[in-house]
Order: structure tokens, then C-alpha cells, then sequence
């Protein structure tokens, strides 16, 4: 609980401070660029396009699911995890890449997790939005179901901020960790649901077990709301996996806090 206290009270001092350097790093993140920043949104929109094209044009596949095209289910899916997929490799890196803030200064080592992965928030907003106006050009308007959307979104927000603090300090450590967090990435990806309906998938055991992968879980709230028209509570075995794995990681990043957080400065 000492630990704890701890880093909610570095997160309190420096509240503001975790604001500007989130702001910061997105925009240092594409300094020297024409359109800045923007092009954290101009990426993804390319994917979704091309992802259009592929799949509404060339291929012809995919039939439509609850009454919406494949490709605005598959949009759904794909929404959160252009976020998330920043923050498993990115956030295990994150110390390492701004060692400059904990060996040249007195910073706090938990607060660097945070703003990383505010800066990534922002663009995770934008998205949002066209996504919603995506919807809203094949005749989709917004609903009540998208009201849950900010409930996915702190779930979201809530692990990867602690994962980035779990994965972060280990990877300060030991440079085999971010290699195996990279390793791993593509199979997160195909076992996430992303690209099929995990729901569907003959086996209970392996549905079960799927659901323990919180990239499963926020992707299929996603499409949840945007495309079945469901509740976040009326899947409980999905709400109970990501809970137990929240703890286990919350465990492990005040763990790895608590043990490493003197070390990683003379280490880096």
C-alpha cells in the first residue's frame, strides 16, 4: 500500500506537468513535418481505406454482420486497437525512451507511463470521431450504445497505463524483455478477435480463455456498441477475465515499482 500511495502521489504533484508532456511528445513525435501531428490520424485513416478498397472493391468478401457492411465491422474492431497496439510495444519502451527524464533529472518514474499514454489518447479521440462519421456516411447515426463507448475507453486507458508501468521498468532492466514485448505483438494481434468474432469459435474453453486478453475484450466493446447494440454487462465472463488480468498486471507494476525503481536510474 506504501508503493501505492507513492505513485498516486507523484501523479497529484505533477498533474499538470503529466498534461504538457503529453501534449509535448505527440507533437515532437512528428516535429519537421508539413502537417505535424496530423499525420498520427492521416496513418490509420490510410489503413481504413485501404482496408475499404480491399475488402468493399477488390475482394468482394465479408458478408454483412447485424445488418452493417464487414468493413464497418471490421472498422469497429480496428478503432481501439491502432491505440493499443501503440501502447504494448511503445509502452514497454517507454522509460527506456525517455531516460533522458530519469537520469539527467529527479523525475518520477510512474509518471512517464501516464502522459505516453495520454499523448496516444489524443489521437485515439480523433479516430473516434471519424469513425463515428464513417458510420454516420453508410447511414449509421449515432445511438444510445455509444454511451458505453467511454467506459471501453477507461478500461483501455487504465491497463495499458499499467502495463506500460509493468513493461516499461522490466524493459529498462533488460533489453530482452522489449524484444520479446515485439516478438509477441503479431501474436497478440490474430489471437485478439480483431479480425474474427472470438464469440463464434466452437470451443468454450478457447473463448474463455481468449477473453484474458484484454485486446479482445475492448475490441469486441467496441463492436459491442458501434455494430451488435449491446450492453458492456450483459457479457460478465468478459468483464471478470479483464478484471482478474487488470490485478494481475496492477500487482506485477507495483511490484516491479517497489523493486526496480532505484536500480533503473543507474541502469539506463
Amino acid at each position: 500500500m506504501e508503493t501505492v500511495k507513492t505513485i498516486f502521489d507523484e501523479h497529484r504533484l505533477y498533474k499538470n506537468q503529466i498534461i504538457m508532456l503529453a501534449k509535448s511528445d505527440l507533437i515532437k513525435t512528428y516535429r519537421g513535418a508539413a502537417l505535424g501531428w496530423a499525420w498520427a490520424v492521416i496513418k490509420p485513416s490510410i489503413t481504413l481505406f485501404v482496408f475499404w478498397f480491399a475488402f468493399s472493391i477488390g475482394l468482394r468478401h465479408g458478408k454483412p454482420i447485424a445488418g452493417y457492411p464487414f468493413f464497418l465491422w471490421l472498422v469497429a474492431g480496428f478503432l481501439p486497437w491502432f491505440y493499443m497496439q501503440e501502447l504494448i510495444t511503445g509502452g514497454a519502451g517507454c522509460i527506456r525512451k525517455y531516460k533522458h527524464l530519469v537520469t539527467k533529472m529527479k523525475f518520477p518514474i510512474s509518471i512517464i507511463p501516464t502522459y505516453f499514454n495520454i499523448s496516444h489518447l489524443y489521437t485515439h479521440f480523433a479516430l473516434l470521431g471519424i469513425t463515428i462519421v464513417l458510420f454516420m456516411v453508410f447511414g449509421h447515426m449515432p445511438d444510445i450504445y455509444l454511451l458505453q463507448i467511454p467506459f471501453y475507453m477507461l478500461m483501455m486507458f487504465a491497463f495499458f497505463t499499467v502495463w506500460a508501468l509493468f513493461g516499461g521498468m522490466l524493459s529498462a532492466i533488460s533489453k530482452d524483455f522489449q524484444n520479446l514485448v515485439n516478438a509477441c505483438s503479431s501474436a497478440i494481434f490474430w489471437m485478439s478477435g480483431i479480425v474474427y468474432n472470438v464469440d463464434e469459435i466452437k470451443w468454450r474453453w478457447l473463448r474463455v480463455a481468449l477473453k484474458f486478453n484484454p485486446v479482445t475484450v475492448i475490441s469486441s466493446g467496441y463492436r459491442r456498441a458501434f455494430v451488435y447494440k449491446k450492453w458492456f454487462w450483459q457479457d460478465k465472463v468478459s468483464l471478470v477475465c479483464f478484471l482478474v488480468t487488470f490485478t494481475i498486471f496492477t500487482l506485477g507494476a507495483i511490484w516491479a515499482y517497489r523493486k526496480l525503481r532505484k536500480e533503473i536510474p543507474d541502469v539506463l
